[in-house]
């Protein structure tokens, strides 16, 4: 009997998003009910909360093999009392969230960036007052929750989502993935309705949208030079294919940059091979099967199809190995066999036989698998490993199960596979990571054998392996994502978001090796002092950065350095993290109406709206005929790509430091104007208000009433030289 220890509630929650999709995959978001223990007591069912969606559009936007999501998603309470709800949302992997915006009293409103522990508790201080927030919190790998408080009997709520990912190659082809959540789900409507468009250009070779799950119609072709399709059909997961035109001649490298000040630029690198390269590099491929008590039925049934399948994909070049393992380890052969027909055929009569049974040794089947590896440089040895639980036989602890495998690893390629609820999801993310693979999560009801086949589809080509990108001296490229060397394969790009110093003109270079000797791939590209085009290249770089640390952070434990580093960049670019909080907060309206006992003759409309809801407010708590407004404060706020933080009555940018120098000027004075002039980027910061410090790379301007009102040519100068 498999070992099934209790887990707390968020780890409950994290696996539910990783075994619900591919890690390329989208999903619809859902609510669950939450409730206090008074609020949970038994109630006939008519009087129940029944949160349900009643409505989902999705738009995606190709440009520039970005991705821009826009999810839009509407929910109703059909039940009777008051409630709160969470709602649930998996980012895709890599995914760079932008903004959640939730109604409130029918206007859509979007949120800011805070620390964890400050957003938990502006949150709990609204509830108190019966407010109406949206606090999501980022729960790892790719989920936001959203705190969703009231939401009365008959009430709809809507929640949009936005964020943009990295359109990937397969083929001929871009593919952008979405799921749809079951309409007998809980949190879906029988009279749910749902709608999916996608955007892309007409031109620079994307050929017309096409989906081998779903009926696409073209809506309109627009002005712009875009176009956009619909997709409908009753299928669930959804697949969307973009044809793009092969590269023909040389390989293509592409650069998206993005540098709106002095500090290091952001730059998107991506590489598209040239078609039909003469070799492919020969595989060693060991696909190993968990097969212990649990995978019993449906589970080892598509596994075993998923085996068959992947052995049917081998060419004659390749050998296999195959691995099953429960309390002990067995293998097919004693060591390699070359990929014949009658190998192949033997393989899969061997599949055929096997049966789940015993308990689970990942220890000894790791160990097995990583054996008998060839010392031949010219082939690439890649591993599956499949399993749907925790060890329970050998060692079960898990940063010992991947220092032994990273001992024993060399140059294998390790692609994990988990299946249900019970699979250890830190050890298989952990061993993909150091084992330069993948980590693939699927839910109880998800085709195990499709899961399997689509990355053992992307691994039947290797055009390169350990492609490192290099640049004249001019430029310099760090904190690149992937860190390490890169492997391409067939029907792939090579993608890598990178920080860069230096500008200007140079030579971009992959290095790599082929089954033919090594390649180099390189084209001129420019690197520019300012490009303010593309702000999604920083978000996206931010948010890979944050996995990686995250990762670190998970394996070695916290320290002060890497907490510091993911607290800074979720606040500047407004992306959730494990320290940090995503808080959508209902507007408040700044209003002084002290002393006043009745109305407010010649007063804005806005002004008198607001009075008559403080006085009703003030009579109801405490029979009073003075109108109060009671203003709650935002600590913080974000503007232009910069984080400002509230500090006495200043807005301070999260970028400010102790002992930078200071230049003070007076709002709206000339000395404002000529630094707007010479600083472009400070009118995106100073519009957060009339206190606010700005800081660049080695000074600071602040606008405060007792600043300057002038400065000479000289100090302006200084201040662009030093920002």
């Amino acid at each position: 009997m498999r070992g099934k220890s209790a887990r707390p509630i968020a780890a409950v929650l994290r696996f539910i998003v990783v075994a619900c999709l591919p890690s390329v995959a989208l999903a619809q978001g859902w609510v669950t009910p939450r409730c206090d223990p008074a609020a949970c007591l038994p109630r006939p069912p008519f009087s129940r909360p029944q949160v349900v969606r009643t409505s989902s559009d999705v738009h995606a936007e190709l440009a520039d093999r970005v991705v821009r999501w826009e999810v839009k998603e509407t929910f109703r309470n059909t039940g009777g009392p008051l409630g709160e709800a969470d709602y649930l949302f998996p980012l895709p992997q890599g995914a760079a969230f932008e903004n959640l915006q939730l109604s409130i009293n029918g206007e859509l409103v979007s949120g800011e960036t805070l620390g964890a522990d400050e957003a938990r508790r502006v949150y709990e201080d609204i509830v108190r007052r019966k407010r109406d927030p949206a606090l999501v919190e980022w729960m790892g790998y790719g989920l936001l929750r959203a705190r969703i408080f009231p939401l009365a009997a008959g009430e709809e709520k809507t929640v949009v989502v936005k964020f943009q990912s990295v359109a990937q190659r397969e083929g001929d082809a871009l593919r952008l993935d979405y799921l749809r959540s079951d309409a007998r789900s809980d949190s879906a409507s029988d009279a749910e309705r749902w709608n999916f468009t996608l955007t892309y250009p007409l031109h620079h070779g994307y050929g017309t949208p096409y989906s081998p799950t779903h009926n696409v119609a073209r809506v309109h072709d627009g002005t712009s030079g875009n176009g956009t399709v619909a997709v409908t059909g009753p299928e669930h997961a959804i697949t969307v294919l973009v044809p793009v035109a092969r590269q023909t001649g040389g390989a293509s490298i592409t650069v998206l940059p993005y540098r709106a000040s002095s500090e290091d630029g952001f730059a998107l690198i991506a590489l598209t091979p040239p078609e039909g390269r003469a070799s492919k590099t020969p595989r060693d491929v060991t696909f190993v099967l968990d097969v212990s008590g649990s995978m019993n039925g449906k589970k080892i049934e598509q596994a075993k199809a998923a085996g068959r399948q992947l052995v049917e994909s081998l060419r004659p070049e390749d050998r296999f190995r195959l691995i099953d393992f429960s309390t002990d380890v067995r293998t097919f052969r004693d060591g390699w066999a070359q990929a014949t027909p009658e190998n192949v055929a033997a393989a899969e009569k061997y599949f055929s036989q096997l049966e789940a049974e015993g308990s689970t040794n990942i220890e000894a089947a790791l160990a097995e698998a990583l054996n008998n590896q060839s010392d031949d440089a010219e082939r690439l040895p890649i591993v599956l490993f499949i399993t749907d639980g925790e060890p329970t036989v050998g060692e079960r602890n898990t940063d010992k199960l991947v220092a032994g495998m990273v001992a024993k690893r060399g140059r294998t390629r390790l692609f994990t596979f988990g299946l249900g609820a019970d699979v250890n999801t830190s050890l298989l993310e952990q061993l993909s990571l150091e084992g330069r693979g993948t980590a693939q999560f699927v839910r109880p009801d998800e085709s195990v054998e499709r899961a399997v086949s689509l990355v053992a589809g992307r691994l039947s080509g290797p055009v390169a392996t350990d492609l490192v990108v290099h640049t004249d001296d001019n430029v310099q490229l760090k904190s690149q994502l992937p860190s390490g060397a890169i492997d391409l394969f067939e029907g792939q790009d090579a993608i890598v978001l990178a920080r860069y110093t230096g500008t200007g003109s140079t030579h971009l270079t992959f290095r790599g090796h082929t089954a033919s000797g090594p390649v180099e791939w390189s084209e001129t590209v420019t690197f520019p002092d300012r490009e303010r085009a593309n702000p999604f290249v920083a978000r996206l770089w931010a948010t890979q950065r944050i996995g990686y640390l995250s990762a670190d952070r998970h394996k070695h434990g916290a320290n002060p350095e890497v907490d510091d580093e993911i607290r800074q960049l979720g606040m500047r670019f407004g992306i959730p993290t494990e320290l940090t909080s995503y808080l959508v907060q209902e507007p408040q309206h700044d209003v002084a109406l002290t002393g006043l006992a009745g109305g407010v003759a010649g007063a804005p409309a806005p002004a008198m709206q607001a009075f008559r809801a403080a006085k009703e407010a003030s009579v109801a708590r405490a029979a009073t005929s003075l109108a109060q407004v009671e203003v709650v404060e935002k600590k913080v706020t974000q503007s232009g790509g910069r984080t400002f933080w509230r500090q006495d009555s200043v807005w301070v940018d999260s970028r400010w430091r102790d002992g930078m120098r200071v230049v003070r000027i007076k709002p709206y004075s000339t000395a404002y104007f000529a630094l707007l002039d010479a600083v472009p980027e400070l009118k995106s910061a100073f519009v957060v208000g009339d206190a606010v410090r700005v800081a660049g790379r080695a000074v600071a301007i602040e606008v405060a009433g007792d600043g300057v009102e002038k400065l000479s040519d000289a100090d302006v100068a200084s201040v662009r030289s030093d920002w």
